[in-house]
């Protein structure tokens, strides 16, 4: 017999038949199948066990594609993938060639929006909804924002252009605020009040007889809408998102199937944009995670009969590496600080902070902040580290022309999970650093290829190099061949002679691993590893034009990093030989390992030695 479940899961139609005890079984059934199968694949767990019910009452309510539906972040939307049928795909999650981890336009036309990167959500939905507007189509358009996409001013600058879009719907996923003086009974009764469609029907009728009441009629509405107001206020504390022309409903329980529902469905009875305030609990339903939902947020493969310590700390990374040697450098010099955006652990620098508090800054996920924060900071004397993933250092590429590099500021950018990244997509690749930065001649870029040279490279930067910098590494652990190599404390270097002038390889970072095995498999290669990759240096360009044949790969975009400028280095050099680059491509890059997108986009060793014979 199947389960209900795997009914559902089948049809999703048979949702909308279902009674509120039968869904909140096909809730409790849902979390059962996202355990069993994160706990398989790895992916973002407790930010999925959160949002069962919001996402169940959503599809029992509204009918997708038609209804839209923005997630911010997208790791959350586990159940709305499975409620659009995919759940026979869940074991491929964050595979190559699988189910994404993100929604994916280019999967389903149930995802609407790709949201890799927080605070996105209420603009996308803003402007998906005016479009509706627009081309008179109908359906309701739903955003479900995380309470740490609050700390985006993305999310306000969205706010403050609702207009009167009364089929927008924004949901405040909460699973951290306390919710205090907003629980209790009369506090639950006016929200269940204000949920029903009746209470609507009431209130516009009112208004409908006040309207045409001659004398008294509008300053009696006036009074009572200004009393209620009130009232409200008083209880809800929602003065902000009503004063920015929301009807605010809250605080629901966002695990309550059935008041969930009469929320969603009050929305087309309130004529103006609905926000939606639910508390959840992150990790719900699953203890480890109800715990520590930090440590199971993002988790790799794990047994759920010996669930690991998520207190124990990931000790062998490159970015613990980088938090534990800024931490002891700051001991000797009182003017380093160090900032991030809601990336503590992630980053290392929880260590920072535990050594230096009154330095250490977590400014949320706010990065253009962060920099300029950053530019203050060092215009005042002090030397700020930045330390973001390279992905969401995006944000700040304004910040980062405008506020540091313009005034020439002391700030230091660790760009940590930099290259390409497994298991997320293309959403997190951290590709684009290199060619933004190496716009400017005078930001040096610095890219260490194991601990050794993490912790060299970053005293060195620290004590030497005035102006911006920065300093890049991949995600996780060393590999162990490149740890063989220690540091040579040089801007470049030879790896492996071959062939005199023959062929020259040249590349940096991770994709060196790649680059030795084609050198040790190929007599004609002599592998050059750049440090320094911005700009390069004149004594290497000087060696390389020797050579018959020139060859730059980098897991870098193609078009303006590394070795699109060592083209036109070579051509001011008047270099007559063959001169290859392979690098990214800008878009398009599967979730998938490091090893199988290497191998996808040619940057494998197999593929080197070919450019070097061919």
């Amino acid at each position: 017999m199947k389960s209900l479940f795997d009914t559902v899961a089948e049809d999703k139609s048979v949702l909308k038949k279902l009674n509120n005890e039968e869904l909140n079984e096909f809730c409790l059934q849902t979390r059962t199948f996202l355990i069993e199968n994160v706990s398989k694949t790895g992916g973002h767990l407790a930010s999925n066990l959160c949002t069962v019910e919001l996402i169940v009452a959503l599809h029992t309510v509204f009918n997708t594609p038609l209804d839209k539906i923005v997630f911010d972040v997208g790791h959350q939307c586990y159940t709305h993938k499975i409620l659009t049928g995919r759940s026979g795909e869940f074991e491929t999650l964050r595979m190559q060639g699988g189910l994404s981890g993100f929604p994916c336009p280019k999967e389903s036309e149930h995802d609407c929006f790709i949201s890799g990167h927080g605070n996105t959500a209420i603009s996308a939905a803003i402007g998906i909804a005016q479009a509706k507007k627009i081309k008179k189509e109908a359906g309701t358009v739903i955003a479900i924002v995380g309470d740490g996409a609050f700390t985006g001013g993305m999310v306000y600058e969205g706010i403050n252009n609702i207009d009167k879009l009364d089929n927008l719907i924004v949901i405040l996923n909460d699973n951290k605020m306390s919710i205090s003086k907003n629980v209790g009974t009369l506090s639950g009764y006016l929200t269940r009040l204000r949920t029903s469609k009746k209470y609507y029907k009431a209130k516009h009728c009112t208004e409908n007889i006040l309207d045409h009441t001659p004398i008294i009629g509008s300053p009696l509405k006036g009074a009572i809408s200004d009393s209620k107001s009130f009232i409200r206020r008083t209880l809800f504390n929602s003065t902000f998102f009503e004063d920015m022309g929301f009807q605010y409903v809250g605080v629901v329980d966002g695990h309550n199937v059935e008041d969930l529902k009469a929320a969603y469905s009050s929305a087309q009875e309130c004529g103006k944009p609905l926000f939606l305030h639910a508390s959840t609990v992150k990790g719900k339903g699953f203890t480890p995670a109800e715990d520590n939902p930090g440590a199971f947020h993002g988790v790799s493969a794990f047994d759920t009969a010996a669930v690991p310590d998520p207190d124990d700390a990931i000790s062998d990374s490159f970015s613990e590496v980088f938090g534990k040697e800024l931490t002891l450098i700051a001991q000797d010099n009182d003017k380093l600080t160090a900032i991030t955006a809601a990336m503590k652990y992630a980053t290392g620098l929880h260590h920072f902070k535990k050594a230096h508090k009154e330095r250490f800054f977590d400014v949320a996920m706010a990065e253009q902040h962060a920099i300029t924060f950053a530019a203050g900071m060092a215009m005042m004397g002090l030397h700020p580290v930045v330390a973001l993933y390279s992905t969401f250092l995006q944000r700040g590429f304004d910040q980062i022309i405008h506020d540091v590099h313009l005034q020439n500021c002391n700030v230091i950018f660790a760009i940590d999970r930099s290259g390409l990244v497994p298991g997320d997509g293309e959403t997190h690749q951290g590709i684009y650093d290199v060619a933004f930065f190496s716009q400017f001649e005078d930001i040096p870029i610095y890219a260490p290829i194991n601990y050794d040279e993490l912790k060299y490279w970053l005293r060195y930067i620290i004590e030497n190099v005035k102006g911006p910098v920065a300093i890049r590494y991949p995600r996780g652990a060393e590999d162990s061949t490149l740890s063989k190599l220690g540091c040579d404390k040089k801007e470049f270097s030879v790896i492996k002679k071959g062939e005199a002038n023959k062929v020259a390889l040249i590349t940096y970072g991770a994709l060196l691993t790649q680059a030795i095995n084609a050198a040790d498999n190929c007599e004609k290669i002599t592998l050059y590893k750049l440090t320094v990759l911005n700009t390069i240096p004149d004594e290497l360009i000087k060696v390389l034009c020797s050579y018959e044949k020139i060859i730059l790969v980098e897991d870098s975009i193609e078009s303006a990093s590394v070795g699109m400028h060592l083209a036109g280095m070579l051509l001011k050099n008047n270099y007559s030989g063959t001169y290859i680059h392979k690098g990214l491509p800008t878009t398009g890059l599967d979730h998938a390992t490091v090893s199988q997108l290497q191998n996808l986009n040619k940057l494998d060793a197999e593929n080197f030695i070919k450019l070097a014979t061919q």
